[in-house]
């Protein structure tokens, strides 16, 4: 560019040096150039992208050099003016001859129209009207020049720009023209006018430079508006906050723009670069010890921050130096995270201006605007985020677990693998309904951790609804995410601290592959949580297959049916006598449950009750129990023969607040003494700590009734442990009992458990006694009570009526009490 316009300029340098040079007074070149120096520093910039043009009174200056010492000393006068005053803006040597060439070609081209124009007298009217013709195309053609050179480097400006950059040579510059004819001709009659002049042209310099300010600041009020007006519009996207980037760029005309936003939920730390080198990145906005960066954001500071290479310190250039910028703006930005986001403006792209307080100002009230998009940004992103992730634990719902899934699985359709883990809490009903939801949202937010903190590092961990999570593994096959789950269900199996106690933490899980077991999200879950219902009702860890789907119909069509089957007999007893150990006397029957389906045949027992633990139905089937178990009780009370009925409690109803009136209405119901039941209870229902800690089985035993530890031995308590609790007894597991005849070990656990419990003052029930040599063992060891099918095998109603004919006999009632006794007779 700089060689095109002084190739331009050569012609005309040539033309004026080889016109009449006009002999002029010695002092009227300085004053002249001191002239040009003074109008040229009350300018007007217009800034165009990287191009700055300066309008200026310097046209009043030049009519009257032109009049005074013609077209060759003007040239030197002006052009030395515009030379030294671009060496003292330090502006760049090219730069520098392109300035003082480009007013050469002004110069010589208002020398050339007054050469073809009628010039007389400065008093003749048709003179003014020449130096008008002359001057006004003359610095229009400064203009063209620059708004050619942008065309070409940078592309059309707009029609509204053009029009901008073209009303000062519209309306300014024949002002300035007309100021320079009237001084002319003042000066024509009296050189004492100047004493009248100077202070005039300094009033209007004043004027026009105070006309250049509001000018300026007026354009900065447009652009902070069409700032706002721009912002409104952007999205909440990365996109939305680089279009910030690029707006504030474009309002203070910047070569570089950084915006750094700190982590925001799921986002880490941000910086979008907005340069016009291209660069998304460059050192120090994103440096918190950055001095620059902590002075805006301390609050140390009211407003942005300008620093200027000019007047910096040596740390503030240092600062500045490491960006590679001579000015500098700097502001904090408000965030929904709580720590603020910085701001930072480098360098004018104008070769001329530099910021100034004025810019401060622009940038506070933008400010306000980019506050508010930066806000509106992060609450749809919280909007977005809220949808895909749950609110209670933060980890990835279910919806954002299946987009994860679809994406993995899209992304290579023939060779994808993935591997998904189902884990549901196995105590999460019994907290919630013991502790209350506080409690149990606690203990969601402990197993969200082990998950975290146990999950290999490539996983997702998820939160599905209720007590569900799940764990999305990439690129794993069905085996491996087999391990992985056993792994991790291991891993996370502890006690934890919830609600000032200490909870047992198990997961049950039910693992799924892709894409064996299919290739979608939908199924894939579909079919872990198929799994899941297998593994919570067997080892803990259940893969998904085929003949699961089946299962789970059945385990759906028997939830449904559940409450009908009690209500139409499908649900029934069967009870198995328990004698004393030394005199042959049935002590007690235990009331097992049994549910003959007319489709499914006999089904489990395990697997009905659990399925109603897992729907909530399990405290009307207690309660159907006991009514059977009270019943056949009242039926032996009328017999006049005493007969107590045992009566298993699962875990989950110690929990629920209403068991205590339950028993109590049951036992007034069928009028049966509260010492003439039993309640058998698993080991780890009673020594858990929920259970401890309340009341429930004191209120039991005030009813009268026996409370009795089932299958002891198989969990974690021990026998001190029950001194603090209301138990009568302890029933020894039989897998213990099933092995004495073989095993000195199984009899030496047993002699242990029964010796252990009599220093307790707790009576022993033995199970699975199946031979004379182990009832022999265990009433030598002094075992209590025995269960077994040496004794009998459970039997219904009216099977157990026969067998009392059968096998046994009738003994008087024993001192002070009221009724028979049945024996079994050998």
């Amino acid at each position: 560019m700089a060689a095109v316009v002084i190739a331009l300029a050569l012609p005309f340098v040539m033309h004026l040096a080889g016109t009449a040079v006009r002999p002029v007074a010695l002092w009227a070149v300085p004053a002249f150039f001191v002239a040009f120096l003074v109008a040229e520093s009350l300018t007007l910039a217009v800034e165009l992208r990287s191009h700055t043009i300066s309008c200026s009174v310097a046209e009043a200056v030049l009519v009257l050099s032109l009049v005074e010492m013609g077209g060759a000393w003007t040239a030197v006068a002006c052009a030395g003016a515009i030379g030294a005053i671009s060496a003292r803006d330090r502006l760049p040597a090219a730069k520098i001859l392109t300035n003082v060439a480009m007013t050469v070609v002004q110069v010589g081209v208002a020398v050339l129209l007054l050469q073809h124009l009628p010039v007389g007298a400065i008093s003749d009217p048709l003179t003014w009207l020449s130096y008008l013709t002359a001057v006004i195309p003359a610095t229009a053609v400064g203009t063209l020049i620059i708004v050619g050179a942008i065309i070409v480097t940078q592309g059309n400006p707009g029609r509204a720009m053009l029009a901008g950059l073209f009303v000062p040579v519209l309306v300014v510059y024949p002002i300035s023209v007309v100021i320079g004819l009237v001084a002319a001709l003042v000066l024509d009659r009296t050189a004492w006018a100047w004493l009248l002049l100077l202070p005039v042209l300094l009033i209007l310099g004043l004027l026009y430079r105070r006309f250049a300010r509001v000018t300026r600041e007026g354009e900065t009020l447009h652009r902070v508006y069409e700032f706002a007006r721009r912002v409104e519009q952007v999205g909440s996207d990365e996109d939305g906050t680089r279009r910030i980037v690029e707006a504030v760029k474009e309002l203070l005309n910047a070569d570089r723009v950084a915006l750094w936003l700190p982590p925001y939920l799921d986002e880490g730390p941000r910086l979008v670069v907005a340069a016009d080198d291209g660069r998304s990145w460059y050192d120090g906005p994103s440096d918190p010890d950055d001095l620059i960066r902590r002075r805006a954001t301390d609050g140390s500071v009211d407003g942005p921050v300008l620093v200027s290479l000019a007047r910096a310190t040596e740390a503030e250039a240092a600062a500045l130096a490491r960006r590679g910028a001579a000015d500098l703006l700097a502001a904090p930005v408000a965030t929904a995270a709580g720590e603020p986001g910085y701001l930072e403006i480098c360098d004018r792209r104008s070769d001329v201006v530099s910021f100034v307080d004025g810019d401060r100002a622009a940038l506070d009230s933008m400010l306000t605007h980019v506050n508010a998009a930066i806000r509106q940004q992060q609450l749809l992103t919280q909007i977005r985020y809220d949808a895909d992730h749950d609110r209670l634990t933060g980890l990835p719902n279910r919806q954002r677990l299946a987009v994860e899934i679809d994406q993995l699985l899209a992304a290579d359709p023939v060779a994808g693998r993935a591997g998904l883990i189902l884990a549901a809490l196995d105590n999460y009903t019994e907290v919630t309904d013991t502790l209350g939801h506080a409690a149990s949202d606690e203990l969601l937010l402990v197993t969200a951790g082990l998950l975290r903190e146990h999950a290999p590092p490539q996983a997702l961990v998820a939160r599905m609804e209720g007590e569900q999570f799940a764990v999305l593994l990439p690129g794993l096959s069905l085996a491996a995410t087999e391990r992985a789950a056993r792994r991790l269900r291991e891993a996370t199996s502890t006690r934890a601290r919830v609600a000032g106690l200490d909870l047992e933490v198990t997961l049950s899980i039910g693992v799924a592959a892709a894409p064996v077991h299919g290739t979608d999200a939908g199924t894939l879950m579909q079919r872990a949580d198929v799994a899941l219902l297998a593994g919570s009702g067997s080892s803990g860890v259940a893969s998904y297959h085929p003949v699961l789907d089946q299962q789970s119909l059945r385990r759906l069509q028997l939830g449904t049916e559940l409450e009908l089957a009690m209500a139409e007999g499908q649900i029934s007893v069967v009870f198995q006598p328990i004698i004393d150990a030394r005199t042959s006397d049935i002590v007690s029957v235990e009331t097992l449950v049994r549910w003959a389906h007319p489709r499914y045949g006999a089904i489990a027992p395990d697997d009905f009750i659990h399925l109603a633990e897992q729907i909530g139905r399990i405290g009307l089937l207690t309660d159907h129990v006991l009514d059977l178990a009270l019943a056949r009780c009242r039926k032996w009370l009328d017999q006049d023969i005493a007969l107590c009925v045992a009566v298993n409690l699962s875990a989950r109803c110690l929990t629920e607040p209403d068991l205590v009136d339950r028993v109590r209405r049951a036992l007034r119901r069928h009028g049966v003494p509260g010492e003439l039941l039993t309640l058998e209870l698993t080991e780890g229902s009673v020594v858990d700590d929920s259970v401890r800690s309340s009341t429930v089985l004191a209120d039991l035993h005030a009813l009268g009734l026996r409370l009795s530890m089932d299958d002891f031995g198989t969990g974690y308590s021990s026998l001190s442990q029950l001194r603090q609790l209301p138990i009568d007894e302890v029933k020894i597991d039989k897998s213990f009992v099933l092995g004495m005849s073989t095993s000195q070990g199984e009899s030496f656990i047993a002699r242990s458990i029964i010796e252990l419990a009599h220093n307790l003052g707790l009576r022993v029930v033995a199970e699975g006694v199946e031979d004379e040599l182990t009832r022999n063992l265990l009433a030598e060891m002094g075992c209590d009570k025995l269960q077994g099918f040496l004794v009998s095998r459970p039997l219904p109603d009216e099977r157990l009526e026969s067998w009392i004919l059968a096998r046994t006999g009738v003994r008087s009632a024993a001192p002070g009490a009221p009724h028979r006794r049945l024996f079994v007779r050998t």
